[in-house]
């Protein structure tokens, strides 16, 4: 289990690294078929100066590349060596994905729905087991980095669980665009995260197989905002200022396309709609079809279907509603 000793020593994957040291440890935990080991490397920075530990990870799903370059700047930019504490990145939780472009580990299982793990179950369970018991104790402040999945963008936004007022306090000093009330899936790193007691902020932005420049940028600025709250940010950096306070959305649908073809996206994501108000079209190959889709009420697009084609059903927009508006709402999450 990693911890840090009386002597402020920090102990972790069998490793100790003491104040004002780096290291970089790969948490080997299986190995290809061609037995060729599969290492996720963590870098860990460390101030000569007594500080919380702070634990940035992101590719728990392995095609979500925005997450793994908002850590990969905080890495180049050397945003991560503290002013004090200790900060521990890892950039690709989910390598065996990654190398894939896939979602998923190799036994086909979703990293994110088997936590906190089996010692003795799948490769997944196994590996969020491992990460539980010898990663995870040591951290006093989690950032989870995540994106849309398939073609569905998102917009910036940090993620919390209603009725958690210390989050909402990290949400507003992160300060992303949006900030999204939204249940705790089960058996996810999140809900871990919070069993355990461990404040954790949960960001997604962009989709999949994607990197956004601007996505990226919102989650760097985060990061250092949060940095700089717990004194850590070296005074080299400037904190960045927020072009405006996060806007909390508490209620949300998604709405579905009514007929299958292709998709004509007419707004950016992140905009906000009037009732009415024209956002897309549903066209079929042939000049036959032309259906408009209008907004059903007013609210901020926080997720947009960038995919050129959908079917009857599909989930095409993401959009806040009041709570005048809850009632019938589709929120089940796609």
């Amino acid at each position: 289990m990693a911890y840090i000793d009386e002597n402020n020593v920090l102990d972790i994957l069998g490793k100790k690294i003491h104040p004002g040291k780096s290291a970089t440890i790969n948490f080997n935990m299986a190995k290809l078929y061609t037995t060729t080991a599969v290492d996720v490397p963590i870098i860990i920075e460390r101030s000569k100066k007594h500080g919380p530990v702070i634990l940035i990870t992101a590719g728990i799903h392995g095609d979500e590349i925005n997450g793994v370059e908002v850590v990969r700047q905080l890495i180049v930019k050397e945003i991560n060596k503290p002013a004090r504490g200790t900060i521990i990145c890892i950039p690709i939780i989910n390598v065996f994905g990654f190398l894939n472009m896939s979602r998923e580990f190799p036994d086909g299982r979703d990293l994110n729905r088997v936590f906190p793990g089996a010692k003795n179950g799948s490769l997944a369970s196994r590996f969020a087991y491992q990460f539980v018991h010898k990663i995870l104790p040591v951290a006093d402040f989690c950032l989870d980095f995540h994106t849309g999945g398939a073609s569905r963008f998102n917009a910036p936004q940090i993620r919390i669980k209603k009725g958690e007022e210390m989050a909402m306090h990290y949400a507003n000093i992160f300060n992303a665009p949006f900030t999204i009330i939204s249940k705790t899936i089960i058996k996810s790193y999140r809900e871990t995260c919070a069993k355990q007691g461990k404040p954790v902020l949960l960001f997604e932005g962009g989709k999949s197989k994607d990197s956004n420049k601007t996505v990226a940028k919102h989650g760097v600025e985060g990061v250092m905002r949060i940095l700089a709250h717990f004194e850590m940010l070296k005074p080299k950096f400037e904190v960045p200022d927020p072009i405006a306070d996060t806007i909390v959305i508490e209620n949300s649908t998604w709405m579905r396309a009514k007929y299958s073809g292709l998709l004509h996206v007419k707004i950016p994501c992140g905009k906000h709609v009037e009732k009415g108000e024209y956002i897309a079209t549903i066209t079929d190959p042939y000049g036959k079809l032309r259906h408009k889709v209008k907004a059903p009420n007013e609210g901020y697009i926080i997720n947009v279907n960038e995919s050129p084609i959908v079917y009857q059903g599909d989930a095409i927009f993401h959009l806040s509603i009041s709570k005048e508006n809850e009632q019938g709402s589709d929120q089940a999450s796609v």
